[in-house]
């Protein structure tokens, strides 16, 4: 079992910055590949970006390539999201999510978080 709490989500404009952070519980961390993912009002939720366990690889959604930074920090229990040259269209929660199997945290993964919200002003 993991836990897992998003932190980071907020206000800005167009154009502007944010980090979401999420902390994981337990000691088995560094096993789990992670992911983020968003939900749009009226939308699905759809998959953004994933880490592999060891961090040496990532994958990101078309729309945020080039934009947004997966990484994590295993002696930390953290994921984080960083997020650059933000859209109106990003509005949307941004979800946490573990899976110990990478191909599986990008679709349907066993764990989420609770979801911090990010609304980017035109």
């Amino acid at each position: 079992q993991v836990q897992l709490v998003e932190s980071g989500g907020g206000l800005v404009q167009t154009g502007g910055s944010l980090r979401l952070s999420c902390a994981a519980s337990g000691r088995t961390f560094s096993r789990y590949a992670m992911g983020w993912f968003r939900q749009a009002p009226g939308k699905e939720r759809e998959f953004v970006a994933a880490i592999r366990s060891s961090g040496a690889s990532t994958d990101y959604v078309d729309s945020v390539k080039g934009r947004f930074i997966i990484s994590r920090d295993n002696a930390a229990n953290t994921v984080y999201l960083q997020m650059n040259s933000l859209k109106p269209e990003d509005t949307a929660v941004y979800y946490c999510a573990a899976d110990l199997a990478y191909t599986r945290v990008k679709v349907t993964p066993d764990f989420w978080g609770q979801g911090t919200q990010v609304t980017v002003s035109s």
